[in-house]
């Protein structure tokens, strides 16, 4: 008999245990990226946010190579997706959250007045997210550092075809890193 317990019922016993992440268990807490102007997403405003994912974390490899045989050793992180983070929120009836995305991504660079704020975000402007366990608990908080909004998204209406279905945008983020911070 096999020493591997990798069967059926090895499988059924740590999900009973451990459960599984669902696709739902993911809130964004805090998105705090006006560059300092008194503009700000409110917790309702959040609720309306449809989907958005946790990023990921590269860390380069490196070689030395001694006597022609490549020995690899890890260099510096790297954050693919950081330069295009993608968030996709409803939109509400009066076009709010929308409305705070394009003052946002005004107050950063104006074409009207050809001025703005668009130096290097600070370490003020994050995005916070959550995972959630079953019973809306947080279990894992995780912050975007340096974040600012890259893109705002087409509203598509459906004006000769519609039949009165919600309505929502993307909108892409970009940010320098992400860190680990404690559960509160």
């Amino acid at each position: 008999m096999s020493d591997i317990k990798q069967g059926i019922s090895d499988f059924y016993r740590v999900a009973k245990e451990r459960d599984f992440s669902r696709d739902f268990q993911l809130r964004v807490i805090n998105f705090q990226v006006g560059g300092g102007e008194n503009v700000s997403f409110e917790e309702d405003d959040l609720v309306y946010i449809k989907t958005a994912n946790l990023p990921g974390r590269n860390l380069t490899n490196n070689q030395a190579s001694y006597m022609g045989m490549p020995f690899n050793y890890p260099g510096s992180p790297s954050y693919p997706g950081a330069d295009g983070w993608s968030i996709t929120f409803y939109c509400d009836q009066n076009s709010r959250i929308r409305r705070l995305c394009e003052s946002i991504q005004f107050n950063t660079f104006d074409d009207e007045t050809s001025t703005g704020n668009y130096a290097l975000p600070g370490d003020d402007q994050v995005i916070d997210l959550v995972q959630l366990d079953t019973q809306m608990n947080p279990i894992n908080r995780y912050q975007l550092v340096g974040a600012w909004i890259q893109t705002i998204g087409d509203l598509q209406y459906n004006i000769a075809e519609g039949q009165g279905q919600a309505i929502s945008f993307d909108a892409t983020m970009s940010y320098q890193f992400w860190r680990p911070k404690a559960v509160s």
